[in-house]
Formats: C-alpha cells, structure tokens, sequence
C-alpha cells in the first residue's frame, strides 16, 4: 500500500539510506518518541505517502525490494451491495462515491479504488475484470417477515444497501405478497446533482414500495439534513418502532449517524413519555435485538 502514511518503524527503518545527514537526522526525529508531535503534522494531517516522502526528502534511496517489504499489503475495499438478487439476478451494482481532493500540503489526493474504477467502463470493444468477492454481513440485513416496517435513513451513498432492500421488497410486492411500511430518508448537497438513482426511487414510491423524504442542505438558505426529516416524522417513526419496525443507518459515521442517534432518541423521549435514561435503554433494546442496526464509516 503506498498510499497511506507510513508508520513511525517503516521511516526509522528507512532513514538508513539517506545519503543527506540532515534528512536522515530529520527521519530519525520524526520517527522517535521525541518527534511524535512533528510526525503527526508533516506525515499525518499533511497525508504524505511513501512516495511524496521519497520525493520531499531525495536522498533518501532505498533498494525497492527493501522499500517493498516494508510497506503493507493493500487491504480491500468493501462496498455495500446496491443491488437485490431478486431483480438482478446475475449482477452486483455497487455505488459509490469518486474520493478526489487536495491535501493540507496542496497535493492532490484520490481514493484508490473509486479512481482506478473510474476508468473502468465497459463498451463493445473494452471488457474489464477485477477481483471481487462477497462478505456476508449477517446482521444489516432485512427482516425475516417482509410484513415487518422498515426505517431507512441513508444519505448520499449511504442510500447503497437500501437500495438493494427496496429492489427485494418490489419484487416481493410484485408477486402479490404483503410487505411492511418502509420508509427511507435520504439527503444529498444538490438536487439536480447528487440524487442518486432518483428516477427509480420515485418510481418506487409511485408503486407504494416506499415512502421517500428527501434533504438537500445546499439547495435552500438553511440547511436540511436527514435528522431534520425524522423529527418533521417523529409521530410516524414512534408508531413504527411500536409496532416492531427495524431501523437502519448508513454513511458517515462522524456526523450524521451521531446525529440521527440523538434524533432518534428525541423521539422515543418526547412520544415515548420517557426520561433520557429510559430512552437509551429503549434503544440499547432495540440494538440488543438487532432491530437498530448502523453501517456507517469515518
């Protein structure tokens, strides 16, 4: 992987084959007990790889298969599956967001996996192959009985395993079976630029398989979220949790599913009549039953 900063032990271990004294003593400093303050600012928050620390410091030559030993593996990518077997039946659809930005030190810096399948779009005379495989992931998952209702609260590409849910739950629906309430809140910055799969969703709203609430925080003067749209539902989503609903977040770790925790647990203060330890218990419930499930990311 020379994509991710390198740890401390990989540029001790380098700074042998500076061949410049004061880029050698500056590794070693950067790389000791002394210098974690310094490692943190120019490795770290500056974001330089192996490769831009080879550049910045041009002494420094080690032997590639050295360099190479040195480095870690690069760890795979994982995705949420955008797609239901039921109406895709020999394909996957993932969806996910091109990661292209400059550094803190001004250079630019892309995803490695979102960049490289850029580039990859199939036509009749190109074909592509890259290596794939399936986790299952046994707990983000829908409800056994389809008659269960389901809460989904997904923004930008967060909306990609519910997606999949709702594909599974208009086939079922197309076969003339009952299936629960199934609500999705999604958000994105733009409308007319970043709502994802917006004609199928609405489609699917139009065929009763959802109801769809929609935020886009840059679209108006005060900016709406996907918390704002569940406390403007709170009576809907309390009776649903009632009445045995799951409900599932997914996206941004960071923000937004804090965020939507403490919505949430508003609602079951205010519609619940509870006090706020009351209300962490009621949602330590729900989680201890697999009725609250998060896949969220940083």
């Amino acid at each position: 992987d020379i994509t991710t900063p390198p740890r401390t032990n990989v540029i001790k271990d380098l700074a042998q084959y500076a061949a410049d004294e004061n880029e050698k003593a500056f590794l070693l400093k950067i790389s000791s007990n002394e210098g974690k303050n310094q490692y943190n600012d120019w490795v770290m928050k500056d974001q330089r790889h192996i490769l831009q620390i080879l550049e910045d410091c041009p002494s420094l030559q080690p032997p590639i298969d050295y360099l190479l030993e040195l480095l870690p593996r690069l760890q795979a990518r994982y995705y949420s599956i955008a797609s239901s077997p039921k109406i895709h039946a020999r394909s996957i659809h993932v969806c996910a967001a091109l990661v292209r930005y400059k550094t803190r030190a001004g250079r630019p810096a892309e995803g490695v996996c979102t960049s490289w399948l850029e580039k990859m779009i199939p036509s009749e005379t190109d074909q592509f192959k890259i290596p794939v495989f399936v986790r299952r992931n046994q707990k983000f998952r829908l409800p056994r009985r389809a008659t269960v209702p389901i809460i989904m609260v997904g923004p930008g590409t967060g909306l990609a395993p519910f997606r999949g849910f709702i594909q599974h739950r208009a086939a079922i629906m197309r076969e003339g079976r009952e299936c629960g309430e199934s609500l999705l809140f999604f958000g994105c910055r733009h409308e007319k630029k970043d709502f994802l799969y917006e004609e199928e969703l609405k489609e699917f709203e139009k065929e009763g398989v959802i109801k769809l609430y929609t935020a886009f925080s840059r679209d108006s003067e005060k900016k709406v979220y996907v918390q704002h749209l569940m406390e403007q539902e709170s009576l809907k989503i309390w009776e649903l949790l009632e009445s045995g609903a799951h409900i599932y977040v997914c996206g941004d770790a960071k923000r937004m599913a804090r965020d939507v925790h403490k919505q949430l647990l508003d609602i079951i203060q205010d519609y619940g009549k509870m006090e706020q330890t009351e209300a962490e218990t009621y949602v330590i419930g729900l989680e201890n039953s697999f009725r609250y499930q998060k896949d969220v990311w940083s």
